[in-house]
């Protein structure tokens, strides 16, 4: 397999690497990765994350035992035990299916190979238009609101929906960004302020529940947000915390924006309620771990509610904005995204 280089995910010297993000943004550690079970724990761990990154490691690590010469039945096991390791985010499912179809091809082993350098380099192709068709949407002096964590560090390429607002700023559109800090595990705070500041790119943090005075003080002029899963209807999961802003928004009659590529349509899936949502770790509530220290502020013995993501419906989207195109209600009514599969 050819050198594949982004952010936070490479394939160099014939070894998968991948940033470690539960330590950032005060420690760049990378993890070299060569066994399922290592794979699955960084997925798991959140060391690895982001929906297109997710199936990207996944799939990277599946090309490298290829060419370390397992087994077809091998291979095989590998991508189901990878494919389950988060059930959300339907970017994983995708890549999976497509080593599955290679496998089937008489080079088998080729075939993942080279499915596992298209799918790369499709995702950089994707945000590059993803960001482009979104940074329209975006005016001169825009303060923009952003949830979770959706650029570089979560994709091949620069992005999702902080790709958006990466390419606002390259467009000189002095634009201002509100960062929530996304609670539990601040992947705002640590992730997109990280970016955001390695770009230049003038920001504020703020707590997840300030969001609606600042929409209330007309401080908030539009809100983009990634997807890890998008239904046949338009209703959508993403990072919890993504329902709050989408009610607050259209409150406040503020623009809302589902940014995400074509591989997070799941066709398959009817509506919102048919999304599967993964519940994490108490442990990610009750207190908070990482580079800078640990420590628990909850009782022992306290019950903890903790899923991952939260579905939006579409009639609280404004547009989503794949690298198709920009598509509004009517557009997603008629079923005319999910034909683009």
């Amino acid at each position: 397999m050819k050198e594949l280089v982004a952010r936070s995910l490479k394939f160099q010297h014939g070894v998968v690497y991948v940033l470690d993000q539960y330590l950032l943004p005060h420690k760049e550690v990378w993890h070299e990765c060569r066994s399922v079970e290592q794979m699955a724990e960084l997925i798991l761990t959140l060391k690895v994350r982001g929906a297109p990154l997710i199936g990207l490691a996944a799939t990277l690590l599946v090309a490298y035992l290829a060419e370390q010469g397992a087994t077809k039945h091998e291979l095989a096991s590998a991508i189901d035990d990878l494919e389950a390791t988060r059930p959300t985010a339907v970017n994983l499912m995708h890549c999976m299916a497509k080593l599955r179809r290679a496998l089937k091809e008489s080079q088998w082993a080729d075939a993942i190979v080279t499915s596992a350098e298209s799918l790369f380099e499709e995702d950089v192709a994707l945000c590059e238009r993803m960001a482009n068709f979104g940074a329209e949407l975006v005016k001169e002096g825009d303060n923009v609101l952003t949830h979770c964590n959706t650029g570089a560090l979560a994709t091949a390429g620069i992005g999702t929906a902080l790709g958006v607002i990466h390419q606002a700023h390259v467009a000189n559109k002095g634009i201002h960004v509100w960062v929530d800090e996304t609670r539990p595990l601040l992947q705002g705070g640590r992730l997109t302020a990280y970016e955001l500041a390695s770009w230049s790119i003038p920001y504020t943090l703020i707590c997840d529940n300030m969001a609606a005075s600042l929409m209330a003080a007309g401080k908030v002029d539009k809100v983009f947000v990634g997807a890890d899963r998008i239904a046949a209807n338009g209703d959508f999961a993403n990072k919890v915390g993504t329902y709050n802003l989408a009610v607050l928004a259209k409150h406040h009659n503020i623009p809302f924006y589902v940014v995400a590529p074509i591989t997070t349509l799941d066709e398959a899936c009817p509506h919102g309620k048919a999304i599967p949502i993964e519940e994490r770790n108490p442990k990610e509530v009750t207190g908070v771990s990482g580079s800078f220290g640990s420590c628990q502020w909850a009782p022992n013995d306290a019950n903890v509610f903790n899923p991952a993501f939260d579905v939006t419906p579409a009639e609280l989207v404004t547009g989503w904005v794949l690298d198709t195109g920009v598509y509004d209600g009517a557009a997603v009514a008629g079923g005319v995204f999910t034909r683009l599969r």
